[in-house]
């Protein structure tokens, strides 16, 4: 029976972006109505991740909407999301930030992540760049341009 179980979770799980706690996210969910099926995106910070990689790992993700919070809570391999996608990193030091919750104003935003990767310069810029530099002839000093002047007494 954990055979089974543990072969069935292993087929459930889906390839996801990593989420972290400070991401914007855009989740793409599923929804019936009637005979007809649609996609609905709901895009906010995720505050929090719970019940670690597997099967049963969830996502809480929070955004404002005329001045009221709204907080969903998404299985993150269930078969009604379509998709995550990361819109920007936030930077965050708590894995939970509950406190986005009373904070309003400036305090309610993150600073955006910064990779090392948009820092270094890109392949293409590399070799455009010659690799070879002319350098000027060096002028030596002949006599009829002498460099030192001198004094007769």
């Amino acid at each position: 029976m954990s055979k089974l179980l543990n072969q069935f979770n292993k087929l459930q799980l889906k390839e996801m972006p990593d989420i972290r706690s400070g991401y914007t996210v855009k989740v793409h969910q599923k929804i019936k109505e009637g005979n007809k099926e649609r996609i609905q995106i709901f895009e906010g910070i995720v505050i929090a991740r719970k019940h670690g990689q597997g099967i049963t790992s969830t996502i809480t993700v929070r955004k404002v909407v005329d001045g009221v919070g709204v907080e969903r809570i998404f299985p993150v391999h269930s078969p009604s999301i379509e998709k995550i996608e990361v819109v920007k990193a936030g930077k965050v030091r708590r894995a939970k930030i509950y406190f986005l919750r009373f904070a309003k104003g400036r305090k309610a935003k993150l600073k955006n992540k910064e990779f090392a990767s948009a820092i270094a310069p890109e392949e293409s810029e590399v070799e455009d760049v010659p690799t070879e530099i002319e350098e000027a002839p060096l002028e030596t000093p002949t006599e009829e341009n002498p460099t030192e002047t001198k004094e007769e007494n």
